[in-house]
């Protein structure tokens, strides 16, 4: 093989190399199912697999993609699998998969219009799917696809502070509820606001946004003289998947002057699922709105997007005319995404959804979300049918929350979170099912997140069938 300093190969040697990527990623979605979704290991064992120094001397490409076909892509957990039910799973698809090889392959620089027409012009077109899928203005709404939620809610408030502050933010105040995703906290504190200048609103009973106490934190904030700017409402909460009363808090937003932003990075997919459109009622209210594609869209990481009411939001927040760049701005509706965000180099992100969607058709997203929402609502008529268990919290976009607590016992709630805390261990540990705690009124439950169009109600019950094992074995010791 020709390795040499202009890092080439052959014709030949590019094709032969590229086969075996490509049945090995063919071999994965293949035969994922029969793994065991758990990955497992020490920092000192992954020392010891691949600690060196950058070598000095060339490898064979076959020796070297053999290493990491065997070492590397058998120590990740398999976030498409069936059984992996914790945090948001990432069940992908192969059209995408092969579509972010293309964008990577050519190497398409995604900034700009000039260095891409065509990259720009699929970005342009699919946002404007997701703009009309959510309800947002099709000629003045905008957006930009983003490696993540995470950037999607930082690029958010980003732009709320710069439209709603303009250069001052020194006496803003911006509110989220205790359910909020975590990424928007490290947004605020990246921006650079202070501590004292966030106001975290606790949620009510069904772990939604609690209106009476944000319109008091709002009415005592305006009377300190401070100024409330931005409220992050969340449509799908990772813990729970509970939807904000998004109208009721659009209808504070517009009569107090705040920017409204949803971040549905989780749930904002399921507007795609029967009954769907009920349940997100009220967020085509936002200013702008976090959706990640994926997640719920069914998409390879990294993908997330954010849309807004008006481009030129964007555009007015995030615009620099550096010297390097000043022959190629184009036209008014030629867009430059890196004027639209914070990447100036971007990869060409659109093509993976575009092509997926090309290929799939919308109607194939649909039945699969809402098979997804189906399950979840299967899964709680089976849980509630058990004497073993109890519903902590219902299913709720696909997304349902519970614990052992079997009726023949009377436990302590000390006793309870104890009990479930080990039957998560030992499930993760035995490789064969994710399923992990969360925290929800101050016990320790066990949470499935089910949006892998590819888990069956036969994986359900067999991952309960094996919490209740574990259950029997520590309560027999």
């Amino acid at each position: 093989m020709r390795t040499n300093w202009k890092l080439e190969l052959t014709k030949e040697e590019m094709q032969t190399y590229g086969y075996q990527v490509v049945d090995a990623i063919v071999a994965h979605f293949d035969t994922q199912n029969q793994k065991l979704p758990v990955a497992q290991a020490s920092r000192a064992e992954m020392d010891h697999l691949f600690l060196e120094e950058a070598p000095e001397k060339a490898t064979s490409a076959k020796e070297v993609l053999d290493f990491v076909l065997d070492n590397v892509m058998t120590q990740s957990q398999i976030v498409s699998h069936p059984k992996s039910f914790s945090f948001v799973p990432g069940p992908s698809n192969y059209i995408s998969a092969m579509a972010d090889t293309l964008a990577t392959g050519f190497n398409i620089f995604s900034g700009g219009w000039a260095a891409s027409p065509a990259a720009a012009e699929l970005e342009i077109i699919t946002v404007g799917w997701l703009l009309k899928i959510f309800g947002f203005p099709k000629k003045k709404g905008g957006g930009i696809f983003t490696s993540g939620g995470s950037m999607a809610n930082l690029t958010a408030v980003a732009t709320a502070r710069r439209i709603k502050c303009g250069e001052d933010f020194s006496k803003a105040v911006i509110y989220l509820s205790d359910q909020a995703h975590s990424s928007n906290i490290k947004a605020i504190r990246v921006l650079g606001f202070r501590k004292e200048q966030i106001r975290i609103i606790p949620t009510d009973g069904e772990f939604k946004f609690a209106l009476n106490k944000l319109k008091n934190a709002i009415a005592k904030d305006q009377l300190d003289g401070l100024q409330p700017f931005c409220l992050i409402a969340t449509a799908g909460t990772t813990n729970t998947g509970t939807v904000d009363p998004l109208t009721q808090l659009s209808k504070i937003c517009k009569e107090e002057n705040i920017w409204f932003h949803i971040d549905g990075a989780y749930g904002g997919a399921a507007i795609l699922a029967k009954n769907g459109k009920q349940l997100l009622k009220g967020i085509e209210k936002a200013d702008s709105l976090t959706v990640d594609p994926h997640k719920w869209f069914f998409q390879p990481y990294e993908m997330g997007c954010l849309l807004v009411r008006n481009h030129k939001w964007l555009k007015n927040t995030f615009t620099e005319k550096p010297e390097y760049l000043r022959d190629i701005e184009g036209n008014e509706s030629e867009i430059n995404f890196y004027d639209h965000g914070i990447q100036l180099t971007r990869r060409f992100r659109a093509l993976k959804f575009y092509m997926s969607i090309k290929t799939f058709g919308l109607k194939a997203f649909r039945k699969a979300i809402t098979y997804n929402c189906d399950l979840a609502e299967k899964t709680e008529k089976i849980l509630r049918k058990s004497k073993q268990w109890e519903v902590v919290s219902p299913a709720t976009l696909a997304v349902i929350n519970f614990r052992y607590n079997p009726m023949s016992h009377n436990f302590s709630e000390k006793e309870l979170d104890d009990l479930n805390q080990y039957i998560s261990g030992k499930v993760v540990n035995s490789r064969e099912a994710l399923l992990v705690t969360t925290v929800l009124n101050k016990q320790v439950v066990l949470r499935m997140c089910l949006i892998n169009p590819r888990t069956t109600e036969e994986d359900v019950t067999q991952t309960l069938a094996l919490c209740e094992k574990y259950a029997q074995e520590k309560l027999t010791v």
